[in-house]
């Protein structure tokens, strides 16, 4: 509610004093595209691409281009990875500005991002991501709308979407309204989503039969039966947001209001295990399955945002601009239990073991840019300042509160010399994070405060080889400072099926990144590629602790449980936290390598053009000790064929999926798989100035039982299975 009145008072102040004078148009692209700075890979995926897709989330918009992959957890969650790069080491951020909500502090939590109707997603990967974000180790994901427009709008525009898909029944409505009004830029966005469990093909599911001795094998018929969904798969959302600008040849002022809603299953759980190889269930073990499997496991989000951004042209003698910028977001996302409708034989008891968990964070950023560029060279300053503190609260508390405070500064130059266009950046951040960690065994808190300077900088040098040929080397040194989870953390995760614990003396990761690019495009051909090499020390991972242990406990467990569950339940916390594995965040060095290229021919077809494509990523990921490093990707060959004519345009992709035998500990080897996609989208100009875009959609077209290697639960979760849609973009 303050946020809305506040939003009505800056109104007020725009309308009464800001001055009054002729507006001009003032072409501004987002920060990101229309900086200097950036000359390593870069993608901008245009918002039509994004608008005329399937609704996804942000991990699957960004999966299909070189470098960049997803770890999913189902429908709603896509946490995106770049050059094997994820989590912290990959910021996501909106406008310009790190999204700050909870999925750092899990795998089963969504990124609280909004494609409805935006302008462009940008990844910057390699060196130039330090230029915007602290940590980048791997890069940085930017989406970008024009909800704070930093140009006029030159005529109003109402943007209905209407949208169909057939793998889980899901449906999409959306309206977009902006106009210029009385000299000021209004935007307004609504979008509403449903979609239900989502099909999986014949097969697709593993059902772990090795786990249970010959006794119990009956008592798990009912696993055989191959659903052909994943349950608890489900993912609704609401979104809205406002915003208000003025422009004018002093800059332009914004504000805007976000607000996004979610509700969505979770289809796998670590406490699932719980019951799962016990010999003293006996015969009720079966009945316990069956109410584990009509138990309804889900998460609720809530999340509000308020923005300001701005630029005011000083155009003094030494400072240019500014620009600047104020967010503060509040987000919330609560875990539950409950029964699925018509099971209302289970106890009541039985749920209260299972009491919701609150994850919180509040956040508040401020940011400035001062463009001090002469006539002989680019330069900015930045300074940015954040506060943000988490919480989680209920039965996953695997967390004591944290807090974290940055303050950035940063220098950034850009000059052309007669061989070398070199750009060249520095930042410094003094980080503070303070948490306490819980003894389990005796209920003492040690309290902490890690207070540190990490230094950052990256160089670039970008040559014209040829009328057709370029190049540009880059080499970044980017220190990190822990993330509060992987500091804090102490509980069990039941969303990775483990026992986690962080470590409070983990040292800073320094990533020592070098990359090499060419570009070559003759018209009829093009081409890149781009090789890289990333040292990492102090590389943090959350590794599974081995069982050396096991000898020592083993007579114990055997009493609880059998001979037969030794193995399993090695463990000493396996009985107390439902046999989770015990895993701890630990620091090794790593290196990360790899190359991405890209070979394309384009051809005139009729009165259209015809582009065929072929692209290969490749990641290496293996610590010093020669172990390879858990969850990476396999290599990609990615096929693509693109015919655009007038208002016509035909897609079709394949992405060939290697099997990926380089696993780390505890992981086993995943199948290679074919995801066939394609999409035919056709304008037709109605009455007047009104245009319909219709678009059919088609997804895993082969109906593969993929599996990806990156996700922590790929074995309970296998990929979506074939799903058409259609889609209706109508634009008044």
């Amino acid at each position: 509610m303050n946020k809305y009145l506040l939003s009505l008072i800056i109104f007020s102040v725009f309308t009464n004093v800001l001055p009054a004078q002729d507006m001009e148009e003032v072409v501004v692209t987002s920060s990101l595209v229309d900086s200097s700075e950036i000359t390593n890979p870069l993608y901008v995926i245009d918002g039509d691409d994004i608008n005329d897709d399937a609704t996804t989330s942000l991990g699957e918009a960004v999966d299909s281009y070189l470098g960049v992959s997803i770890a999913d957890y189902g429908s709603a969650v896509g946490q995106p990875i770049i050059r094997g790069m994820s989590g912290p080491r990959v910021k996501i951020l909106k406008n310009g500005m790190v999204n700050r909500d909870v999925s750092g502090l899990g795998a089963d939590h969504l990124n609280d991002v909004d494609l409805n109707n935006i302008e462009q997603i940008e990844i910057v990967k390699g060196p130039s991501s330090l230029l915007y974000a602290n940590g980048t180790i791997g890069g940085i994901i930017n989406v970008v709308d024009d909800c704070v427009a930093p140009k006029d709008f030159d005529k109003p525009e109402l943007f209905v979407t209407l949208e169909s898909q057939s793998v889980n029944d899901g449906d999409t409505k959306a309206i977009n309204y902006k106009n210029n009004i009385n000299g000021f830029n209004v935007n307004f966005g609504y979008k509403e989503s449903k979609f239900g469990n989502f099909d999986v093909p014949n097969g697709a599911l593993i059902h772990e039969e090795e786990d249970h001795d010959e006794d119990e094998e009956e008592g798990h018929d009912e696993h055989e039966e191959n659903l052909g969904y994943i349950n608890n798969s489900d993912y609704a959302v609401e979104a809205t947001k406002f915003g208000i600008s003025k422009v004018g040849d002093w800059g332009y002022f914004g504000f805007s209001l976000d607000s996004l809603q979610s509700v969505y299953g979770i289809p796998f759980h670590g406490d699932e295990h719980e019951e799962e190889g016990h010999d003293e269930h006996g015969d009720e073990h079966g009945d316990e399955e069956e109410e584990h499997e009509e138990e309804r496991i889900f998460s609720t989000t809530d999340s509000e945002s308020f923005t300001i951004k701005g630029l005011y042209n000083v155009n003094g003698n030494l400072i240019n601009s500014i620009s600047y910028n104020y967010r503060d977001t509040d987000y919330s996302l609560v875990e539950a239990h409950a029964e699925e409708e018509g099971h209302d034989e289970h106890e009541e008891e039985e749920h209260e073991e299972h009491a919701p968990t609150l994850f919180k964070t509040d956040s508040s950023e401020y940011g400035a840019i001062f463009d001090i560029s002469n006539d002989n060279m680019t330069q900015k300053i930045a300074l940015n300042l954040v506060d943000e503190s988490s919480s989680i609260v209920g039965e996953e508390a695997f967390m004591n509160p944290a807090k974290s405070e940055e303050f950035t500064i940063g220098y950034y130059a850009s000059k052309d010399l007669e061989a070398f266009k070199v750009d060249f950046g520095l930042r410094l951040d003094q980080i503070d994070r303070t948490g306490s960690v819980t003894d389990e065994d005796h209920g003492d808190v040690d309290y902490y405060s890690i207070d540190d300077t990490t230094n950052s900088f990256a160089v670039s040098l970008g040559r014209e080889l040829s009328d057709t040929l370029d190049m540009s080397i880059g080499y970044a040194s980017v220190e990190r400072l822990p993330s509060v989870i992987e500091l804090f953390m102490n509980g069990p995760h039941l969303a990775t099926g483990r026992l986690e614990t962080g470590n409070p003396n983990l040292k800073s990761e320094t990533s020592n990144n070098f990359d090499i690019t060419f570009n070559f495009d003759n018209g009829d051909y093009y081409g890149v590629a781009s090789f890289y090499i990333n040292d990492v020390d102090n590389y943090i991972t959350l590794m599974d602790e081995e069982d050396d242990h096991e000898d020592e406990h083993e007579d114990e467990h055997e009493d609880e449980h059998g001979d037969e569950h030794g193995d399993e339940h090695g463990d000493e916390h396996g009985d107390e936290h439902g046999n989770l594995i015990h895993a701890n965040y630990v620091q090794e060095n790593a290196e990360f390598d790899g190359y991405e290229f890209e070979f394309g021919r384009i051809l005139s077809l009729g009165s259209g053009e015809l582009t065929l494509s072929f692209g290969r990523d490749v990641v290496n990921a293996k610590f010093s000790d020669g172990h390879y490093v858990p969850r990476i990707n396999p290599s990609r060959n990615i096929y693509s064929l693109a015919y655009t004519q007038d208002d016509l345009v035909f897609r079709l992709s394949m992405k060939d999926v290697d099997k990926q035998n380089d696993f780390g500990e505890g992981e086993t080897a995943t199948d290679g798989y074919q995801m066939l996609d394609t999409r035919l989208t056709k304008s037709f100009d109605m009455s007047g100035k009104s245009k319909l875009r219709v678009s059919l959609f088609g997804k895993n077209l082969l109906d593969e039982a993929a599996r990806n290697h990156a996700s922590f639960v790929k074995n309970e979760v296998p990929l979506p299975g074939r799903n058409y849609g259609i889609k209706f973009n109508l634009t008044y």
